[in-house]
């Protein structure tokens, strides 16, 4: 079935291989501008993304038709190819093979990219580990599995 209307939001982080500081603050914004493109090229919008050194936030809507998988994917491939061709880092630049996806709320659109934009001064004050924890416990609760049984239900 076509989905006509949607409101898919999604908070992605991506991280560089062993956390380690491959974004230098001098290209930052060449990166984010490459990955703007990527995004704003594959049916999605850009909201917010702002490049740590060892971590990269963004904030996207997408059509239904891409799946988180495929997007953070095309992001991953692609930047990496770049800023390797680029030379954009010292050494070898990889992200992780695996990043963090979350779903955002229309009404929290606004607060998100504020909290995405304003990264810089954030981890002047709390590590990239420690924001990251704080993420994975909040929406930890937020996943587990609530059985509501009626009358008429059985659990096998």
């Amino acid at each position: 079935m076509k989905v006509e209307y949607n409101n898919l939001y999604t908070h992605f982080v991506l991280t560089t291989i062993h956390r380690m500081p491959l974004i230098p603050e001098e290209h930052r914004i060449r990166i984010e501008k490459y990955i703007t493109g990527i995004i704003n090229h594959r049916n999605c919008k850009l909201y917010a993304i702002f490049a740590n050194p060892e971590h990269a936030h963004i904030l996207i809507s997408r059509a239904p038709t891409v799946s988180e998988e495929w997007i953070a994917t095309q992001i991953e491939e692609l930047s990496t190819k770049f800023i390797n061709e680029n030379k954009l880092s010292v050494g070898n630049f990889i992200w992780q093979d695996s990043c963090a996806a979350f779903s955002v709320s229309k009404s929290d659109i606004e607060k998100t990219c504020k909290y995405i934009l304003n990264q810089k001064e954030k981890h002047k004050k709390k590590s990239f580990a420690d924001e990251y924890s704080e993420f994975i416990e909040y929406y930890e609760q937020t996943i587990q599995p609530k059985i509501i049984l009626t009358p008429n239900t059985t659990v096998k």
